[in-house]
Formats: C-alpha cells, structure tokens, sequence
C-alpha cells in the first residue's frame, strides 16, 4: 500500500529526511527527549511537500510508545521499523508496505532455516566467554544483549565471522545490542525503496544516524545529505566525513538539526 503523495513541482533542494531515532533523534533522558529546533525545521519542511523517514531499529509498540512520551509535534510521514520494514502514514494510522514486508518476512524465514541449525554452538560459545544475554525474538532467532561495548566487540567479530559462512546473512549492531539479518533488508535498502515510491532521487535525500546500524543508510548512494550528531560513535562520524557531510559539535537532535540547517542553506553548493 502507498498512501502518501509528493508535489514534484516544489523547488526545495532537499525532499526526503531520514533520520535514525535513539540516539539521533530521540534523548532519553532530555526535556523535551526530542530538540524542539528539529521538530519546528521538520515541520515547516513537511509543510512544503517534504516527507519525513524515523529510520529505526525499533519494533511499532516501543516506537509508538516513546513518540507518545515524547509528545511531538510532528509526525513522520513512513517508519522504517526494525531496520526493515516499511510503513506509511495513512488516516490516523500506519499501514505496512505489503509488498516490501512480505517478500521482507518471506527472504527472512529463509534464510534464518539456515542459521537455525547453527545456534546452539553459536549460544553456546557467547555463554562459555561472556556474561551476555543471547535470546530469540519475532525478528531474529539470534539476539545479544551484551554486558559492555568490549564484549560486544567480540561477539560482534565472532558473528561476523560465523556471516561469511552462510550466503546473505548479516549483524546488525547498535551499542551491546546486535541480531541477525539479510544483507538485501536496511536502513539503507529500505530508504531506498522509499525514495522510489516517492519518485524522489538520492540527491535530494538527506539522511542522519549516530550509530553502526545506521551506515547502511549514510551513503551517497542512498542521500546526498548526510549528517551526524556530536554523539555519533567514531567510525560514523568518519562515514560522514569522508562523503561531504556535517558532523555536527551539539548532540542528538540539536546536531541533527544543525545538519539538516546546514544542507538546506549550503548544499546547491556541494560538490
């Protein structure tokens, strides 16, 4: 399903905002948890025919859950959930992209039949080494909770290689938290559908993320625009860097922000 409707005639150089939301958007332990500053830029872009992305690594409850105690004033016009699936504003509600999630769930279960047969070795070695949670959930048979980002270092290094082992299987990691994915199912892959929908290019995208899960979209391929917060763990930082984006020096939503202000006034004038 596709409910949402672009103007093609509206002269702005940026048309798609995609931003990750712990961490980027969303800080917990802020008042308000999302910077009014970015809430009012969005908005007013929202107003000329731009369409917002939350690109996260969130299920729909615990999403739906932290926008309501966040009590925003805007609202995302798609979510990208669980760093796959697709959804779409419509009527008061968000309805899944059938044909996206479908053949999304279908690739899944194909290829977590493979993974199924390797997992009491691969739990098995996690608990002989560490002290971590291994657990399955309705998106992966294999999810770690790690007790620190050293740790998870580790286990992260020791699935990668356990990945190359079976064709198309990838981590997906964000802080001591990583699981199980296909390759061909992202952040990235799914902004870009997205975009395709919209009949929007990537170089009138803007994307923004803080951490690993998030470099899949921070590509020139996906959004000429790319920014990250002062928070933004090292090797995103660099991804921006190293593509011509904004690294801001403020935090969270604030940097993000800054980044997106930044595009808006200076990109017609990037190489």
């Amino acid at each position: 399903m596709h409910c949402m409707q672009f103007d093609p005639g509206m002269n702005l150089p940026i048309k798609l905002i995609s931003t990750d939301f712990d961490g980027t958007l969303f800080a917990e332990f802020e008042n308000p948890p999302i910077a009014p500053c970015l809430q009012a830029l969005i908005g007013d872009l929202q107003k000329q025919g731009a369409k917002w992305v939350i690109n996260t690594g969130r299920d729909m409850s615990s999403l739906m859950e932290a926008i309501a105690r966040a009590h925003i004033s805007v609202k995302p016009d798609y979510l990208v959930l669980v760093e796959r699936e697709i959804h779409c504003h419509c009527e008061a509600q968000y309805v899944g992209l059938d044909e996206w999630n479908l053949e999304c769930h279908r690739a899944h279960e194909e290829l977590f039949l493979r993974v199924r047969r390797d997992l009491p070795r691969l739990v098995s070695w996690v608990n002989s080494r560490f002290d971590a949670t291994v657990y399955e959930d309705a998106y992966s048979p294999f999810c770690l909770l790690a007790g620190n980002n050293g740790d998870a270092d580790a286990i992260h290094a020791y699935m990668e290689d356990y990945c190359r082992e079976v064709p198309g299987l990838q981590v997906v990691r964000n802080d001591v938290y990583a699981r199980f994915a296909h390759v061909r199912y992202n952040k990235g892959t799914a902004l870009a559908e997205i975009a395709r929908l919209l009949g929007v290019t990537p170089e009138e995208t803007f994307a923004a993320g803080d951490h690993l899960n998030d470099l899949p979209m921070l590509l020139l391929e996906h959004a000429r625009y790319l920014a990250a917060p002062a928070n933004a763990v090292d090797s995103v930082k660099q991804a921006v860097r190293s593509q011509n984006g904004f690294v801001s020096a403020l935090p969270q939503g604030h940097g993000v922000a800054e980044g997106l202000q930044f595009h808006l006034e200076c990109g017609t004038d990037l190489p």
